[in-house]
């Protein structure tokens, strides 16, 4: 009997107390799925020792040790980190915090991590600064109007602020490369030489809208690289990581001489191994394998990707607008989460977006990846069509080396978690006679 009065009691708790505990359970549920695949991928970290055979020609046992150090690491501070803000949440939603912090807005603060990316604490400091400054000049107004819009935009206001956001989010990204970017990193135009000239013809070839054509210095702040290209009808420009290319590469200048290993002036006398050893010291790409990495990125604007990513976006986005035009007037969420004399739009914005809409969120998140890997797979496919796939399959692995990533990988934690499919995927798809 007891245990029955005790499913019944729990069957009459009131409809704020169900959203409040199963959103509690939804977040701990997703939490220990992601630390369930986080613990295959590290198991993957520890057993996986030896270069794999597709690339022993290019990174060396000395390279991939340190990729999988640096990936162990990394693994290590998510495990904590992610605990503690799953412990964090949880009481913040248990002891009544979200009304608390309500009762004392009116400050904003921004959180900015310390990479092990940033060269100096003083550069740090400045560029924190920076984002700091900039976020709020673009978020304080950007979410005022949007508030302002929500409140006298009558029954139909979902329209009107997905209206709103859609245009923000145009004028961003027309004016970030030109105007947001350069407050951070330097933007030099590709000096006239047969890169830039390759770079003209090939967007040529395809029609690409090519008008110019920067090296950013991302080296001041990451060691990463990478290649984009933006703007919008007629007036396409690209931007190359200055460590994307081997003769801009600042961890190049100097290397023979820093690693005790400079060939001889004769050319003679070098074995083979510190030859390979000076090579896989190198970061960066040959003009080849630069122009299939472009060839690949332009892939994706001639197959469509960018058009068919801003297409859903935008779906999702007025679903989602629409959905809260639908839930903002229950006053049982507000009351979940503490909110019972009150109903504070912001309020309604955070409780539905962030937890009501989880599940739908982590759903859409998962299609989104399996539909990015495919994507990737169609560009690589269109730089091998320009007949660039031994290039881009050498590129690959010098960018998956300069970048530390690790090439071996857990099937489900990259299916759940990968954009791009793992580098070995990539290097087998280019190998094989078809590719989708």
């Amino acid at each position: 009997m007891g245990t029955w009065a005790s499913l019944d009691a729990m069957w009459d708790l009131p409809a704020e107390k169900w959203i409040f505990w199963a959103v509690l359970l939804f977040s701990w549920t997703v939490y220990l799925w992601e630390t369930f695949l986080a613990q295959r991928q590290r198991r993957i970290y520890k057993t996986t020792t030896r270069v794999p055979p597709e690339l022993e020609q290019i990174m060396d046992s000395e390279t991939f040790e340190k990729s999988r150090l640096y990936q162990l690491d990394k693994s290590t501070f998510s495990f904590w980190s992610g605990l503690y803000s799953e412990v964090e949440g949880t009481f913040i939603l248990l002891f009544g915090g979200i009304p608390y912090l309500w009762r004392l807005s009116g400050r904003f603060c921004g959180y900015v991590g310390f990479g092990p990316e940033y060269e100096t604490l003083d550069f740090f400091m400045k560029d924190a600064i920076k984002k700091f400054v900039v976020t709020q000049c673009i978020l304080l107004p950007v979410s005022s109007l949007l508030l302002y819009i929500i409140k006298i935009g009558g029954d139909y206001f979902f329209i009107y602020a997905w209206l709103f956001t859609l245009v923000v989010s145009l004028v961003l990204v027309t004016i970030y490369a030109d105007y947001i970017a350069p407050l951070f990193d330097k933007f030099t135009p590709l000096p006239e030489g047969k890169l830039k000239q390759e770079i003209e013809v090939m967007a040529k070839n395809i029609d690409f809208p090519l008008t110019k054509v920067y090296v950013v210095e991302g080296s001041k702040r990451s060691s990463h690289s990478n290649a984009y290209f933006y703007g919008f009808f007629k007036n396409k420009r690209i931007v190359l990581f200055d460590t994307l290319l081997e003769e801009y590469s600042v961890l190049n200048k100097g290397i023979q001489e820093d690693s005790g290993m400079e060939p001889r002036n004769d050319g003679e006398g070098d074995s083979e191994e510190i030859k390979a050893k000076v090579k896989n010291k190198k970061q960066g790409c040959k003009n080849e394998e630069v122009l299939a990495v472009l060839g690949h990125e332009l892939g994706h604007w001639k197959l469509g990707h960018t058009v068919k990513n801003i297409i859903i976006s935008q779906m999702n986005s007025f679903l989602c607008f629409f959905l809260f035009a639908v839930l903002i007037g229950q006053k049982e969420l507000f009351a979940a989460f503490g909110f019972y004399d009150s109903q504070p739009t912001l309020i309604g914005l955070l409780i539905i977006f962030q937890f009501i809409f989880s599940p739908y969120n982590e759903v859409l998140s998962f299609c989104l990846t399996v539909l990015s890997r495919r994507f990737e797979f169609q560009a690589d496919a269109f730089a091998r069509k320009l007949g660039k796939a031994k290039d881009l399959y050498s590129a690959l692995i010098k960018l998956n080396k300069d970048n530390l990533g690790f090439p071996v990988s857990d099937w489900l934690f990259s299916m759940w978690h990968y954009s791009h499919p793992p580098l070995l995927e990539r290097l087998q798809a280019l190998k094989s006679a078809k590719q989708d």
